[in-house]
């Protein structure tokens, strides 16, 4: 009997709870029990107004999908067993400074997609110092209030992407451990020197989809621990030269979709444990010698969708790159420089999709498929650049009167009165094809019509002489 005993003593705090659970649980929410307590779900439940009262022992409260327009002080009173707290997709304009008051161990806020929500007190989150998460994305905020985070000591990550802000918003200066920052789908338009001071423990950066002109020198100085930085899609045209200097656990690097023109040899100096290199659409020209160098374990650097026409092996010198090159959609010119890269492929198998454009004799050819004459002193022999005319086995189409031509048909209207009709036609056709000399009617002596002619046409010719150079 004393292992049944013993069952009933352990189940009976589990049946408790759940009885606890069911029993305040608000008419239009459905609530069960869990491990860490009681999860309450009220999404989707047409509510305007937060219900009266919870579960004490409430550990989760879905209200997403609702018509709540504001949250006035300690809104849902207090829940002490409280981790979890969504409020998504509502029509909140205002929060209440106090309204999360009562619910010390909150560690995630969700408030996100609340349009009308543009602004926040800077004590809107105050006595929420165990929160770790905090969203706030597509809430049409305009700025967050320098003050706002610094309540939160214990927060590690912040969504606050599509929304309005024109800058990386102060409030993050400071925040020791704050891991992840997602900021994308934005209007920032710089990062300056001063956005990021005090973000030591950083890992996680998204600055994508924004309108970033600029990244000031020094601006990640204090993001050492930075492993994932996102500066995709912005409209970066220049970098300074040390732009990210420090970032020495830097694993993900993405600057595609800017207007890069060029690669420097000094951005990625640092970069030593870099494993993903995006400079996928950019309007790059030329890598600096030594670029990615010191990129010994690059497992992707993606170049495609850019103007390069040559790359040099001296870019990757004297390191070593052992991983994935993506060079599609790029205009090359596969000559003796790119050499190199042909046998590359060939050996590695890591590089592939690599079009020609020029010379014409290889256009339109796979780099892989381009092979490289020598000369006597076996030096590589550059394909050659094709001069191609245009042939067609059709008739010509007609020329353009020339003085020749102009004087034969003067010739046939002032003889083809005196001829038969037969004769008119041969004649004409037969000029065409002879020189003018046989072109003339035989005169015998004393053809008055033929002595007519010439003189005719002795003061006719010097004229037609001058118009023919004309033409």
């Amino acid at each position: 009997k004393r292992p049944f005993e013993g069952s009933v003593v352990v189940a009976w705090p589990c049946t408790r709870a759940t009885e606890a659970c069911l029993r305040a649980c608000p008419a239009a929410c459905t609530c069960s029990s869990v491990e860490q307590g009681c999860s309450v779900r009220c999404d989707r439940a047409g509510l305007l107004r937060i219900p009266a009262e919870f579960p004490c022992e409430a550990a989760s409260i879905d209200l997403d999908r609702n018509g709540l327009r504001i949250l006035g002080e300690r809104a849902f009173g207090t829940l002490p067993s409280l981790r979890h707290l969504s409020l998504r997709h509502n029509n909140l304009s205002f929060i209440t400074p106090g309204a999360f008051k009562g619910l010390p161990l909150l560690a995630e806020l969700r408030l996100a997609h609340n349009s009308e929500l543009r602004y926040l007190h800077a004590r809107t989150f105050a006595a929420l110092g165990r929160l770790r998460l905090l969203d706030l994305t597509a809430c049409s905020l305009f700025s967050v209030p320098e003050r706002l985070l610094a309540e939160l000591p214990a927060l590690r990550e912040l969504a606050a992407f599509d929304n309005l802000f024109r800058r990386v918003p102060d409030a993050l200066r400071g925040l020791a451990n704050l891991t992840h920052a997602h900021l994308e789908r934005g209007r920032i338009e710089a990062v300056a020197s001063s956005s990021l001071l005090g973000l030591r423990c950083l890992r996680s950066l998204s600055l994508q989809a924004n309108r970033v002109r600029a990244v000031h020198a020094g601006a990640f100085g204090d993001c050492g621990a930075l492993e994932h930085l996102l500066l995709n899609d912005n409209l970066l045209a220049e970098l300074p030269a040390a732009a990210f200097c420090g970032l020495r656990h830097l694993r993900t690097l993405n600057l595609g979709g800017n207007a890069l023109g060029r690669v420097a040899r000094t951005w990625f100096s640092d970069l030593s444990e870099l494993e993903l290199l995006y400079l996928d659409r950019n309007s790059i020209t030329f890598v600096e010698e030594g670029a990615f160098q010191n990129l010994s374990g690059l497992l992707a650097l993606h170049l495609n969708g850019n103007q390069l026409m040559v790359l040099s092996w001296a870019a990757f010198q004297p390191g070593f790159f052992l991983g994935r090159l993506f060079l599609f959609r790029n205009p090359w010119r596969c000559d003796c420089h790119l050499e190199w890269l042909r046998d590359w492929m060939e050996g590695s198998g890591r590089v592939a999709h690599v079009p020609c454009a020029s010379p014409a004799s290889v256009a339109g050819l796979d780099l892989s498929h381009v092979v490289f004459e020598r000369s006597l002193d076996g030096l590589c022999v550059d394909p050659e650049e094709l001069h191609f005319t245009t042939y067609s086995p059709l008739p010509s189409p007609e020329p353009v009167a020339t003085t020749v031509s102009r004087f034969s048909s003067l010739l046939s209207k002032l003889l083809a009165p005196r001829a038969p009709v037969e004769e008119v036609a041969n004649t004409t056709w037969g000029l065409a094809n002879t020189k003018l000399s046989d072109s003339l009617p035989s005169c015998g002596v004393g053809v008055l019509g033929c002595k007519v002619t010439f003189v005719f046409l002795f003061f006719l010719l010097p004229h037609l002489g001058g118009h023919g150079k004309e033409t």
